[in-house]
């Protein structure tokens, strides 16, 4: 077996480590049943949303708590009135599960973990709220893979080159996997990076971008145990 070079990989971790935005879905998908609005279909109802997350992304940040916010907004909007004390009461029980739901890895996510960690240095990149985000990666069980964790507001191309400064390593042996085009994949080819690019079927459409099927940066795989074909 062929002796494979040491590089630096990054990963995501939300939707790539572990199941994340399909409990969002499932919240939503109860949330727009319970609104029950007269005139739009759901699908007229999830661009409401979806404009709004948007929105409070970019004012607010990521993570359980910006999302019912924008839940009790998209009411608001839709109701023309403030939400009554009931209505939040209501909003808040739909996303309990946002708040019980445990970490659940991917299939394979471990064992190649244990794998890549002794032939690479990995480093895991995710953003979020601090303290929501800190949670999982206390639960999740595969820190000690990683030669350090960090946590960032926004997923950028500032934020790829400050990682590539922090621990000194040069961009083009390195790889950032995940499957979110706008966070993991674009901006870290933008700043001289390698990406793989592993798509989730309940990736946040907030997370969707076009992808250039010809650039040769950019490694596409089915699921996180092909990396070990790879590296």
């Amino acid at each position: 077996m062929a002796v494979r070079q040491a590089q630096v990989l990054i990963f995501d971790a939300d939707d790539t480590l572990w199941e994340n935005n399909v409990v969002f879905e499932r919240v939503i998908e109860d949330f727009l049943g319970w609104l029950d609005h007269p005139t739009l279909d759901r699908a007229e109802l999830r661009a409401v949303l979806d404009d709004i997350e948007r929105a409070n992304a970019l004012a607010h940040g990521y993570g359980s708590k910006v999302f019912l916010r924008s839940l009790a907004e998209c009411l608001e909007r839709l109701r023309e009135r403030p939400a009554t004390e009931a209505e939040r009461q209501e909003i808040d029980r739909l996303a309990v599960a946002l708040v019980e739901h445990r970490v659940e890895l991917m299939p394979g996510v471990a064992d190649a973990l244990d794998e890549l960690a002794g032939r690479h240095e990995l480093l895991l990149l995710t953003k979020g709220d601090r303290e929501e985000q800190q949670r999982k990666l206390d639960a999740c069980g595969l820190l000690h893979h990683f030669g350090a964790a960090h946590i960032v507001a926004e997923k950028n191309v500032d934020t790829y080159r400050w990682l590539v400064r922090e621990h000194g390593f040069a961009p083009a042996g390195a790889w950032m996997i995940g499957n979110s085009p706008k966070s993991d994949i674009l901006p870290a080819r933008a700043a001289g990076l390698n990406a793989v690019f592993i798509p989730n079927e309940n990736t946040w459409v907030l997370e969707d971008d076009e992808l250039d099927p010809t650039d040769a940066g950019i490694l596409w795989l089915a699921a996180f145990r092909d990396l070990l074909r790879h590296f």
